[in-house]
């Protein structure tokens, strides 16, 4: 995190908890973050082609947990690791920094598990998903469009979206392999990831996905993650985020996300001491 990060109340209490010592923070318990979730009679808004309009401010339910656990939905929250798998994650445990504390792109499927919120903007042929971390996923839907012979490895994947009725389908194939965490827990996964996300929005103020995870190299079947976020407040919106200004958690937080917790969370226990505050010029004529 940096010292400067977004010129909310809501980030400001994201960065005393991220780096507070012993501190282990739940984004989704996070109140501006967050929502409780409610139940709705308000009707799916549409585009003028008669499609769901998935654009809005989405915020997860206080109700998702555990949250950035991408194995949420599995018993135990036990993925299947292949023994390649086991070793990346011993790896990831052992010899890489959390690669978003070091501003590098957390991807897909990692943001569909993340606490933080997220905006969708919608066209007649693309929809853009934006995160708090100033990243962006622009996604075509076109279903005859095909995925490449080799696609260029990037964070999210090569996405081709498509219709299906009221879904949006969006499949993904083509990801980097290296400074990578699939989740908060530092799950791996390899250049083989193959995600397919369906999303709907079953109301005016719910939207909801069902992701298939596929990655023969390092799970040994595919599994599922299922989400659902709630539409935020007509002021509520993102913001900018510079993640590299000031960033101190290179320095601040040891290999691996921390111990997991009891309740499939993490948290970090014994991160080294912060640096000293920057000092500050005086104001002319003090």
């Amino acid at each position: 995190m940096t010292s400067r990060m977004i010129r909310t109340a809501a980030m400001a209490a994201v960065l005393a908890m991220t780096l507070a010592p012993g501190a282990g923070v739940a984004f989704a318990q996070i109140d501006e973050l967050s929502a409780v979730d409610t139940k709705s009679n308000r009707p799916t808004p549409r585009m003028a082609n008669g499609r769901p309009d998935l654009s809005g401010y989405w915020k997860g339910t206080k109700d998702t947990k555990p949250g950035g656990n991408i194995g949420k939905d599995l018993p135990g929250w036990k993925l299947p690791l292949t023994p390649a798998g086991e070793a990346a994650l011993k790896h990831n445990l052992t010899a890489t920094v959390d690669p978003e504390a070091l501003c590098i792109l957390g991807g897909i499927p990692r943001h569909n598990a993340s606490g933080l919120p997220f905006e969708v903007l919608q066209g007649a042929n693309k929809v853009a998903f934006l995160y708090w971390y100033s990243y962006f996923r622009l996604i075509p839907t076109d279903p005859n469009k095909k995925h490449s012979e080799d696609p260029d490895p990037s964070f999210f994947g090569e996405e081709i979206g498509r219709w299906e009725g009221d879904t949006l389908v969006i499949d993904s194939i083509g990801f980097k392999d290296e400074k990578v965490w699939i989740d908060e827990n530092a799950n791996p996964h390899s250049d083989a990831l193959h995600v397919v996300e369906r999303w709907t929005r079953p109301d005016a103020d719910h939207i909801h996905v069902e992701t298939l995870i596929e990655d023969p190299k390092f799970y040994t079947r595919p599994f599922a993650y299922s989400r659902t976020w709630v539409l935020g407040k007509p002021d509520e919106a993102l913001q900018e985020y510079s993640c590299s200004e000031n960033n101190v958690n290179r320095d601040h937080l040891g290999f691996g996300p921390g111990p997991i917790k009891a309740d499939g969370t993490r948290g970090y226990i014994e991160e080294a001491p912060l640096p000293p505050p920057i000092p500050r010029a005086p104001a002319p004529g003090r």
